[in-house]
């Protein structure tokens, strides 16, 4: 993180470990541990201002973090097998799912990660483009022979962050059970990320919670609200 964000966030591993003691009722799940972005003076209706990225956690939780599905045939098709994906699909099962509206919708909504094969992108498109699209999931395309396994374990420790129609970044960095170390520097490589994009005064608050939790306040120091 640059020097000046660290300034001006400095206190975000204050603020995970407030939202860890708050949350101090027992569960009978590992809570997941949350950050919130608020942004300010931007303009979502230029596209330029949208954001739909992908950032790899430096310390994802020991839970699968993400589930992904690969569509393909063939060498392909193994290959993903091979590499422990969450879910495989090919040519046929996807041309049989074509009508399955209800079968489709689930898919997009469960699997945050999907991968296809480059010569199957137009079926895929003309199948699922109208569940994937809007959710921002469209498949990353899979070239004849690429490298499979090193994808899916980039895609296994990262989360999805995604500006649209609200200023507001809502994601997952962890779990209740890693160290505060560890959850602070995914928060900070998801404001590393939000950065590339606008600068520190387009940020307004910043917030950490557990998945049961209320909001805790990352307190700002040396940032024009």
């Amino acid at each position: 993180m640059s020097q000046v964000a660290t300034s001006a966030f400095g206190n975000i591993t204050e603020a995970i470990e407030k939202a860890l003691k708050a949350s101090n009722k027992k569960r009978r799940f590992v809570q997941s541990v949350e950050m919130i972005i608020t942004l300010k003076d931007v303009d979502l209706k230029k596209p330029e201002n949208r954001i739909n990225t992908v950032v790899a956690l430096p310390n994802p939780p020991p839970k699968k973090l993400s589930k992904i599905v690969v569509i393909a045939s063939g060498d392909t098709l193994l290959k993903a097998r091979e590499a422990g994906v969450d879910l495989v699909i090919d040519r046929d099962e996807l041309q049989k799912m074509a009508n399955e509206k209800k079968t489709l919708k689930k898919l997009a909504k469960r699997y945050d990660f999907f991968l296809a094969q480059t010569d199957l992108m137009v079926q895929v498109g003309r199948v699922l483009g109208k569940y994937l699209g809007p959710r921002g999931k469209m498949p990353q395309p899979l070239p004849p022979n690429a490298p499979i396994a090193p994808i899916v374990e980039r895609l296994r420790r990262s989360i999805r962050i995604r500006i649209r129609e609200d200023p507001v970044v809502m994601c997952r960095i962890g779990t209740e059970d890693q160290p505060v170390e560890q959850l602070a520097a995914n928060a900070k490589a998801v404001l590393d990320e939000i950065l590339k994009k606008f600068t520190i005064n387009n940020i307004k608050n910043i917030y950490i919670k557990l998945t049961m939790g209320s909001p805790v306040k990352v307190e700002k120091a040396g940032v024009e609200k």
